[in-house]
Order: C-alpha cells, then structure tokens, then sequence
C-alpha cells in the first residue's frame, strides 16, 4: 500500500490534486467471482445470477476506488490556536481478512499551525485511506500521519468507531458490538489538557490519560 506524496504548501490559498489510482481488472474479477459461485454450489448460469460476477466486481472497484480531490489550504492569518474538529464523519471500508465491510463514524480533529484546512478535506482524507483493504487500526493510524505529514499542525487526533461484518455476521456474531481506536500526535499526545478536550468533544469523556 502506498501513501500519497507529500504536501508541500506555499504562503497563500494553495490547492493539491490528491489522486490514488489502482487498477482493478474487472475481466479477471468477474471470473474470480463465477468461480466463487462454482465453488459455493452455485451455477453462474442461472438467469438470477448471470450478472452478478459483474455486478459484484464493479461493487469492489467503487469500492476501493477513493474519489480524487484537491487539498485546499489557507493561512492562518487569524493566529486560531484552538481545536478545529470533524465528528461523527460516516465511515465505511473493507476487512482485509474476510473481505466484508466495516462502517461507523470518525472524528477527526487538529490543532493548526500556520495552515487551516478546508473543513471537507477531513472527510476526503478519511475516505482516501478508508476504500482499500483495511484493518481499523492502521486505516486511524494512516490518516492521523497524513494529516500530520502534509498540513505539518501542532497536533492531530483520529477517533474511529465502527462496527465490523466479519465479527457480526459470523463467528462471535456480536451484533452491534463497535470497535474504537485512536491515534494522535503532537500537543494531542503530549499535552494533557489538550488530549482531554479532543476526547470530550469526541464523546469519550471516560478515556485514561
């Protein structure tokens, strides 16, 4: 898995096209897909099944597919030195080990520097790293070091609630059961007073220090 490049942001509004391109084989996944049906006991020939090998792999290549956008920052020239936060941010991506969905909501939050983000960009970064074969933990961790990396702020703090197919509808099938990570950085991490607040206006007001 590769990361986007990193942002260099001159002075003034500055605009960056953030593109992740893949390249699906819709052909070969078509087929992976009749040979699944074949193995489950099923006949991709029956009229009510006949397009789903394609129907099911054009659902995977929107899937993992995240849309291109352009990172939009500005100067902070007003000096804001308080949290700017995104919560309840819908969230969906795929289990890499069973290949079903996991889909829940994040807050996503940062302490700006000499640059603000525009507030959409939080999302689009989310979903950036959010279509792809994922596990919860590194998808936190990944767009907590993007924002880190390319907005370069005095700190930053993901929060990922979700619930997760592959543990509902099969194996413990703990219906509703939701998983929580977090990952932080900088005056997040390191400042207590200000850890506190990003969790509390999260939700998490019961989190250890």
């Amino acid at each position: 898995m590769t990361a986007p490049d990193r942002v260099a942001v001159p002075p003034g509004p500055a605009r960056l096209r953030v593109v992740r391109s893949r390249a699906v084989d819709l052909p070969a996944a078509e087929q992976a897909v009749a040979d699944l049906l074949r193995a489950l006991g099923k006949d991709p020939a029956q009229p009510h099944l006949t397009d789903t090998p394609r129907r099911v792999a054009d659902a995977y290549a929107e899937l993992l597919a995240p849309a291109p956008f352009d990172l939009t920052t500005f100067p902070n020239d007003e000096g804001y030195n308080e949290l700017v936060m995104a919560t309840g941010i819908p969230v969906q991506s795929l289990c890499e080990h069973h290949l079903l969905p996991f889909t829940g909501v994040a807050h996503i939050g940062y302490l700006p520097g000499d640059r603000i983000l525009g507030l959409s960009k939080l999302a689009r970064v989310l979903d950036l790293f959010a279509r792809d074969l994922q596990v919860q933990e590194r998808l936190t961790q990944q767009v907590a070091d993007w924002l880190q990396g390319n907005l370069n702020p005095r700190g930053v703090g993901v929060v990922i609630e979700a619930e997760h197919l592959c543990m509902s509808l099969r194996g413990v099938r703990a219906r509703g059961a939701r998983t929580t990570t977090s990952a932080l950085h900088g005056l997040l991490r390191e400042d207590a007073r200000s850890r506190h607040e990003f969790f509390a206006l999260t939700g998490m007001r019961g989190r250890p220090e």
